[in-house]
């Protein structure tokens, strides 16, 4: 498959305003695949982080304020702490030709147009910190050429026909920490059992390493790949009937039921 150019992203100039984490792996993605990338424009919220980029890659500059990265974009991603989006966003001035990219959790984007006072298209994102290396699907709403051909170039775009459905996508990401907490908990047990920590967290890398390959494999489904994992009154089967009960699978949709109705709420 042939890179895609900026050309074909239909973005030559990208602003992100709160270059934290995520506006971190946006720049790190653009960056990555050897092709062209767009000129990229840093707000200077996140001052050390965006001076890093900066320095790291050619295209980036850090600009004076928010208004300055506006000005300068084409497609403007807002990617601040959604308790921090009136401070930020308060006084900008965002002209109708631009193409606004909502990243922040839990704000719809009637919600952002009315702070932005904008008639600009807005369309939510949810990228997460391992598109900067191009491998992972970003829901977005609503479609629009622009947005998911850009970041179909970070790993994949997932457009959605309704807000509804991109809240209960962003519920999802919210059990991210949650694998890693039960990885460490894997790597705590064992070191109870006399390993070195070392050794375990080693192993238990290697172990669900391997599972996220077996993952790219979108010829089984979720269920047969469990399955395949498991022989009957083996030990797999013994630690999923144990512990990943009934019980446990309904604390987790209550758990993810609560999330959703919070992303809802208006901010």
């Amino acid at each position: 498959m042939k890179p895609t150019s900026v050309r074909q992203t239909g973005a030559k100039r990208i602003g992100v305003i709160g270059v934290g984490e995520i506006g971190r792996a946006i720049v790190t993605g653009l960056h990555a695949g050897g092709d062209e990338a767009p000129e990229v424009f840093l707000s200077p919220r996140g001052a050390r982080t965006a001076a890093e980029l900066s320095s790291r890659f050619q295209g980036v500059q850090v600009c004076a304020d928010n208004q300055e990265v506006v000005d300068r974009s084409e497609v403007v991603l807002v990617a601040v702490r959604r308790q921090d989006r009136h401070e930020a966003l308060a006084g900008l001035t965002v002209d109708r030709d631009k193409l606004v990219v909502n990243v922040m959790a839990g704000v719809a984007n009637d919600d952002l147009r009315r702070t932005l006072a904008t008639d600009a298209p807005l369309v939510r994102a949810i990228p997460l910190p391992s598109i900067r290396e191009r491998r992972s699907v970003t829901v977005t709403f609503p479609s629009h050429p622009v947005t998911d051909a850009l970041f179909e170039r970070l790993g994949g775009a997932l457009p959605v026909g309704d807000e509804a459905a991109f809240d209960v996508f962003s519920a999802l990401t919210g059990t991210l920490t949650t694998h890693y907490a039960y990885l460490a908990t894997l790597t705590s047990w064992a070191s109870e059992q006399g390993i070195t920590s070392d050794d375990a967290d080693r192993y238990i890398r290697g172990l669900f390493q391997g599972v996220g390959r077996a993952l790219s494999d979108e010829s089984r489904s979720l269920d047969r790949l469990a399955a395949d994992h498991e022989t009957p009154n083996g030990n797999n089967e013994r630690i999923r009937t144990t512990w990943f009960d009934h019980a446990n699978s309904e604390a987790l949709h209550k758990a993810l039921d609560d999330l959703l109705a919070h992303l809802r709420q208006p901010g």
